[in-house]
This record gives C-alpha cells, structure tokens and sequence, in this order.
C-alpha cells in the first residue's frame, strides 16, 4: 500500500489556488519539490543537501548568472 503523498505551499506563495509557487512533501529519505504550474516535474533532494541550498541562498552566496 502506497501513501498518499501531501503537497505543501511555499507561505510565499499568495495563497489560495496560486500556480505560481513551490511545494513540497516529505518522501521516505528524501524531500520532494515541485511548481504549481508543473506538477509532473519532480526533485527529490536528502534534507541536508536543501539545508545548504538554502543556507547559500540567504547567506547571498549564490553567484548570479
């Protein structure tokens, strides 16, 4: 039996039925990604590696392209 995988908004969102934002849900080891407006497309990514991603970003250690 398979579970029921639970899809939460990014709080940046707006709310509401938005298409524009990131959710996330919990897989088995991993965290799972994906925008509204793809719902087909995933990542899954172990928590530390989006914890440093995340760390990169507010720290503003992230190179622009």
């Amino acid at each position: 039996m398979t579970k029921d995988v639970v899809w939460q908004k990014s709080s940046f969102s707006g709310g509401g039925d938005s298409s524009n934002c990131v959710e996330l849900a919990l897989g088995d080891s991993r965290i799972r990604l994906r925008e509204s407006d793809d719902p087909g497309t995933e990542l899954a990514v172990a928590p530390e590696q989006l914890a440093r991603l995340l760390r990169g970003v507010k720290g503003g250690r992230l190179g622009r392209a």
